[in-house]
């Protein structure tokens, strides 16, 4: 690292961003059973096992209330057809609950295989470092005390704006994994509504929007795929400008690229909606 002061606000800035960065790519290819070495998922699947009963509960509640809704006498149920359907429906609906925890680890599977093609596809097993080019370092490193003065102001602005950029950017991340936890340990609870014919929306919305929390992991991916592209050919730095025009003009070019990668993370679920349709 420089021995630059205005340097090293840009280069301390640009660590803790890249350091964010490679943490998404690992926390994006781990398992919500792998997370924090397990215990969050563990006391996860207690919860969800002890709602099962309530959902087992509810299963039976609305399967009665579909049947009194939909059926107009109870000769309406004697009917061998009418019979095998309900029997049929509430078999499948008792499955959903009881194997739910199984069934959501294995959507999340598959979306894991989508992500980990994405990645083989792409060739970029970990994020592109964000370096200074070395012209600019030098050019910084060759002004006066004086010049240095707006150029530290302007870095250090560049620098803050970075720095808040990359925690907004993990916590993102972060808050992906908080609602698979949340939808998995309240699982059984909608998923009991597969027994209703009038309740059954309940449930389908609720597995599309589970879906849609594991299909963001693919859409960060190429997000920071994307970026690390950039990073890769960094802003052309003008050698004939003034070291505070070259420095603002690098770091707000930067600043813009990592403004589409947040806003893409940021709003991954937005996107995953728009494509599913939900």
């Amino acid at each position: 690292m420089s021995d630059n002061w205005v340097v090293q606000n840009l280069q301390n800035a640009l660590e803790t961003w890249d350091s964010k960065l490679n943490e998404i790519w690992q926390l994006i290819t781990q398992s919500p059973e792998t997370f924090k070495g397990g215990a969050i998922w563990n006391v996860i699947k207690d919860i969800h096992g002890a709602l099962q009963a309530i959902g087992m509960a509810l299963l039976v509640l609305f399967f009665v209330i579909s049947i009194v809704k939909t059926c107009t006498s109870f000769n309406d149920i004697k009917k061998p057809d009418r019979a095998l359907k309900l029997f049929i429906r509430f078999a499948i609906a008792k499955g959903i609950v009881t194997y739910g925890l199984e069934l959501m680890l294995a959507i999340f599977k598959i979306v894991q295989g989508v992500i980990s093609t994405i990645i083989k596809t792409a060739g970029i097993k970990m994020s592109s470092s964000t370096i200074l080019p070395d012209s600019l370092i030098n050019t910084i490193e060759s002004c006066s005390f004086m010049d240095s003065i707006p150029l530290w102001a302007v870095t250090l602005i560049g620098g803050l704006v970075i720095t808040v950029l990359s925690f907004i950017m993990i916590m993102t991340v972060y808050g992906r994994f908080f609602k698979l936890y949340l939808y998995t340990a309240i699982a059984p609870v909608p998923l009991s509504t597969f027994a209703g014919e009038t309740t059954q929306n309940v449930g389908q919305n609720f597995v599309k929007s589970y879906c849609g929390v594991c299909m963001e992991g693919a859409i960060i991916v190429l997000a920071c795929i994307i970026f690390s592209l950039f990073a890769s050919s960094p802003p052309v730095v003008d050698a004939s400008a003034s070291v505070v025009t070259q420095s603002w003009k690098y770091i707000s070019e930067l600043i813009f690229n990592m403004l589409v990668l947040v806003g893409t993370i940021k709003l991954s679920d937005r996107v995953v909606k728009e494509m599913m349709g939900l």
